[in-house]
């Protein structure tokens, strides 16, 4: 099949529809997790996180075979892999009748996006570095962040027409369209020369690169963190809104307007970070973050949530913050590791998902009646994250 050279632009837009297949399996279904779970038989509503948290957890147990294996074979093979993996397993979830078949489903569900995911962040490290890199990294994100805006308005209208079974119908041709747009106008980025054979000694040696810089360790740690963080948020927002608040027609426009938060900010800090840097912005989001946190713990401890009004004006500071925190995070993590970019994208993700999955599990066993432990949650978070980044510089 011939690939034609494509514009900046376009590149960009593709980058970002290969990591945006997360985000419309995540978002798309969140109006629908209650109708999910009384379908399947889920007993308590903090279970209904699973179907959430456990598509994280593929993604990163994924990334430890297709970050390395893309190495080897390049990175589209891999990536045709992963749909394949992923169409198979959204089938799993479509007849699921059960807790288990559904968390099976998300978790293989996970597992195929992680080959879209690690490899469109390696493909932007083989064609990109340093501060341009995190400038492309925030334009692709910028983009991505359209889903989180549209896909719950969009699973609530699939949901009243027809069934949740749909949504997964309607994410499966999306993945087919994006994976034919790849195949026909990205070219193969990693050259064979430059492709290093698959074997367990690779792979052992990689990881021991890939934690020879403290930099790399460092904000793979801040990425745990704030991902753990954030991951309460997308599990949670459901129950907080919809049972808490009753708010459940209005739900999918408040989850899309706190997105748009996000990408106002990342866009922002596509702009800013030629002139100021990764690490600068990086640092005021980071105190940002857990200044906006803590406050709400110290005036909202042991009372009834506030009106939503002034929650959704947190979220949008908190989600604000994280604009600037995710990609200058990720281009500062691989910025040493550039020369292994497909294992080291595998290790630092599979690392910082193993730490945030256990995170967003155990605060969001707390959420009850209240937001509070989600921003408990985000205080420590935020709080850890910026001790961190204080501790590598002292010592640069």
């Amino acid at each position: 099949m011939k690939v034609q050279k494509i514009s900046q632009f376009e590149f960009i837009a593709l980058m970002a529809s290969l990591m945006a297949m997360v985000a419309l399996s995540i978002d798309a279904l969140l109006p629908a997790l209650q109708q999910i779970g009384e379908d399947i038989g889920i007993q308590h509503a903090n279970d209904g996180q699973l179907l959430i948290t456990m598509i994280f957890l593929g993604l990163g147990i994924g990334q430890l075979f297709f970050g390395p294996l893309s190495d080897t074979l390049g990175r589209k093979k891999v990536v045709y892999i992963g749909f394949l993996v992923y169409i198979i397993a959204s089938f799993i979830c479509i007849y699921s009748n059960s807790i288990e078949m559904m968390v099976a489903g998300r978790i293989l569900q996970g597992i195929g996006l992680s080959a879209a995911r690690t490899v469109s962040i390696s493909i932007i490290r083989d064609c990109y570095s340093g501060d341009y890199m995190a400038k492309i990294m925030s334009f692709v994100t910028v983009i991505f962040l359209i889903v989180p805006t549209i896909a719950p308005a969009m699973g609530k209208l699939i949901l009243d027409i027809h069934s949740w079974q749909a949504i997964f119908y309607v994410q499966l041709i999306a993945s087919i369209v994006i994976c034919v747009w790849f195949a026909r106008r990205q070219s193969e980025t990693l050259a064979k020369e430059n492709r290093i054979p698959f074997s367990f000694q690779t792979f052992i040696e990689g990881t021991k690169e890939t934690f020879r810089y403290k930099q790399t360790v460092a904000y793979t740690g801040v990425s745990a963190l704030i991902t753990g963080a954030f991951m309460v948020y997308l599990s949670a927002s459901q129950q907080v809104f919809q049972l808490q608040y009753g708010l459940v027609d209005e739900f999918p426009f408040i989850f899309s307007s706190l997105a748009i938060t996000v990408g106002s900010a990342t866009f922002i800090n596509a702009k800013l970070v030629m002139k100021y840097g990764m690490e600068k912005l990086l640092k005021n989001a980071l105190i940002g973050f857990f200044i906006t946190s803590i406050s709400y713990v110290i005036i909202f401890n042991n009372s009834v949530n506030p009106p939503v009004e002034i929650l959704i004006l947190f979220f949008g500071i908190q989600f604000f913050m994280l604009g600037f925190i995710f990609g200058n995070t990720r281009a500062l993590m691989m910025e040493p590791i550039g020369h292994i970019a497909g294992i080291g994208a595998a290790i630092t993700g599979f690392v910082a998902t193993l730490f945030s999955v256990p995170i967003s599990i155990f605060i969001g066993s707390f959420i009850s009646t209240t937001a509070l432990p989600m921003f408990i949650g985000f205080s420590i978070c935020g709080g850890l994250s910026y001790m961190i980044y204080f501790i590598l510089r002292a010592n640069k």
